[in-house]
This record gives structure tokens, sequence and C-alpha cells, in this order.
């Protein structure tokens, strides 16, 4: 795919969803965190519901401290992982509220050095709660860009490079949202809706043809 054509996909993106964002529901980078670290294997949707109750009770790593790992797995515990995901959570309230004075910092090596965190993650804070144009790279994005012909590539991290590399730079700070909002509605892995997708002309998906009269109900 050529330049031309991957700057006209995110412009014709961009058009249908000027400011896109997050569908996790938080208010600060520490609730952002902590809803990313719920979020893996788990729905955003899961995710919300329970964040919504836990919040009111504790959104700071000291809060949550107090809370401990099994107050925590009490609000949690219809998420998957949820055991584990509440350990790492108090682990890295420790080390925030020893070594970072209660803040999520913005390092890609403070953050993956917490439990919990990886690479995807970390690109998800940078980019969500302070505005770096990363790009992390879920089954969504990685679906969308290999099956478009927009960042081919065989694993995540060659995904992600390829796109840093290709995105151009007026759309790199909201690819993210944008990609994985067009794999999660649109660009769907077993029947995506090619007839309503307002990248179709330009995606170079050799069986696109076969999905566009498609009509799913709903």
């Amino acid at each position: 795919m050529n330049k031309a054509r991957r700057t006209e996909i995110f412009s014709l993106l961009r058009q249908h969803n000027p400011a896109p964002t997050t569908e996790l529901h938080y208010s600060s980078p520490f609730e952002l965190l902590v809803s990313v670290i719920l979020s893996a294997q788990a729905t955003d949707v899961s995710v919300n519901k329970a964040t919504k109750d836990l919040f009111k009770v504790a959104n700071t790593p000291e809060q949550l401290i107090g809370l401990g790992a099994q107050g925590l797995k009490r609000y949690i515990k219809s998420i998957g992982l949820y055991n584990t995901k509440a350990e790492n959570i108090i682990k890295t309230c420790h080390i925030l509220a020893g070594t970072h004075a209660g803040r999520v910092p913005e390092s890609r090596e403070a953050l993956e050095k917490l439990p919990g965190v990886g690479r995807k993650t970390a690109n998800v804070i940078l980019n969500t709660a302070f505005g770096h144009p990363t790009i992390a790279v879920d089954t969504h994005i990685f679906r969308v860009s290999n099956r478009t012909g927009l960042a081919p590539g065989k694993n995540v991290l060659e995904v992600e490079h390829k796109l840093l590399k290709f995105v151009p730079d007026e759309y790199r700070k909201d690819a993210h949202h944008w990609l994985i909002l067009h794999g999660r509605y649109t660009c769907m892995a077993r029947k995506p809706k090619c007839g309503e997708c307002v990248i179709y002309e330009l995606c170079e998906w050799k069986e696109k043809k076969l999905f566009r009269d498609i009509d799913y109900p709903g």
C-alpha cells in the first residue's frame, strides 16, 4: 500500500470520527491504568461495569492499597483472570505510591516495570492519558493492519513498528483509536461489514467482495 492510499484511509476515518477515544470510562491516568490492566482478555463493557462501583470507593493508589487484594477482588470478580489482575494492581499501587508519589509515570520504561503492564498497556496509557503518538496493537488492530494491507506484519511488534513508520504524522496520535474501533465494529474477524466500510474502496483485502453485499440484521 502506498503513502497516498494510507493518507486517504486516515482522512476518511477522521471524517467519520473526528475525536476518537477509548471506550473505557476513566477520569484520571490512574483510573485508566487500572481499567486497561483489567481489560486484558475482557471487554470494555465488563470493565466499565466493575469500575463504576470500584472507583466510587477507591480511585487512587493509596485507597486501593487500603482496600487490599481481597477487597479489590469483590469488585472485579466478574472479569476474567481477576485473581491475578487484583494482585498485580495492588503491587502496582505500592510501586506508584512508593516510587512515583502516587502518580502514573509518563515513561514507557517506568510503566513497563509495573506488574500487569506490558508494551501494549504502556502504549495505551502514553497515548490516551498523555497524548503521545503511540499505537498499541491489539488483536483488532493486528487484524485490520494485515487485512487491509495498511501495515502487514507477522506479529504485533512488527505491525506496531510499521504503523509508526507508515501512518502520516497528523494522524498518528488518533490512529490507535480509529483502528481499534474499526476492527471492533466494522472489520470484524468472522463477519466483516464490508458493505458498511468507509474505507472499502481503499482496502486491499482480496476477499472483501465476498462480504460487501451481506446483510447483517440489526
